[in-house]
């Protein structure tokens, strides 16, 4: 049957729905390849990748390798009709795009070619758009090169952050997937390539990304603090300390937890202080004045 053999590839959170959204359907998952568990928090302890957690929970074969080159062949006895890819974070390589029978099916979170490579969510919400959306393509050698299997447009609102953001994508996803499966396996979408004229890329994104240049508007500091929720955060200093910025808004006049951007001002509603909880904007600056 040609909705077996399926293998799932997928890292972040974003990935888990489509996973879910093919057991949930009875495709079967020969196995998931997923990255090695990475310290997290305070104490910096192994912590597995959202998708592995997700398929411990369904008993799925695991391989986690530091290159999926290296089990390329493993995947290979496996003999897998379809690769589906979501979040990953690595370029698949060619040796491996070549096993499955239909391809390799990759889930991106925007409207291809708009907003290739590592950070097309909080890119939209950097730029203000008003809408977002999911592509499903085939896979090849380049960074979200490959030909377009369908797409399925969302509206970004007001207050939109990047994990409000992330999660309807993902839902988008899954759901755009599972409606084009059959049909695909089918033959009878013919993937259509991609206008290179309108290409985009995003850039990998680091810690220094977050901090705020208080000479931009007060708009574009409001978008980049939901754009960069949860990380990298949008951060400044106070009194030599770095100060986190959680929640803020754009505002006409000056107020009690209000800062000067550019010529606009920004109310700042919850901040983190480096070392304490997150308070209100009003609170840290009484605590400042004091």
């Amino acid at each position: 049957m040609i909705h077996s053999r399926f293998i799932f590839v997928g890292t972040s959170q974003f990935a888990v729905p489509a996973m879910e959204k093919l057991i949930e359907n009875n495709y079967s998952i020969s196995i998931v390849v997923t990255a090695t568990d990475k310290p997290a928090g305070r104490k910096q302890e192994l912590a597995p990748p959202p998708v592995k957690q997700a398929a411990l929970k369904h008993n799925l074969p695991i391989l986690q390798p530091e290159k999926i080159s290296a089990v390329s062949p493993e995947i290979s006895k496996l003999k897998p009709n379809l690769l589906i890819v979501a979040a990953y974070g690595r370029l698949i390589p060619k040796n491996i795009l070549d096993i499955p029978r239909f391809g390799c099916l990759n889930l991106h979170p925007s409207l291809l070619p708009e907003y290739r490579g590592p950070s097309p969510i909080q890119t939209a919400i950097l730029n203000g758009d008003k809408t977002s959306g999911v592509t499903v393509m085939l896979l090849d050698e380049k960074i979200d090169h490959g030909p377009i299997i369908s797409q399925k447009k969302i509206a970004i609102t007001p207050d939109e952050n990047y994990q409000t953001l992330e999660k309807k994508l993902a839902v988008a996803a899954a759901d755009c997937l599972i409606e084009i499966l059959p049909r695909y396996l089918q033959g009878k979408i013919k993937p259509q390539k991609q206008n290179e004229r309108r290409a985009s890329y995003t850039k990998l994104l680091t810690r220094q990304d977050g901090q705020i240049n208080w000479k931009q508007n007060a708009r574009e500091i409001e978008r980049k603090i939901r754009a960069f929720h949860p990380w990298p955060g949008a951060w400044t200093y106070f009194n030599k300390k770095r100060v986190k910025i959680l929640k803020a808004r754009a505002v006409k006049k000056e107020d009690d937890a209000v800062m000067r951007a550019g010529k606009d001002y920004l109310l700042l509603e919850i901040v983190q202080p480096q070392g304490k909880k997150p308070m209100t904007g009003e609170e840290f600056f009484r605590g400042l004045r004091s």
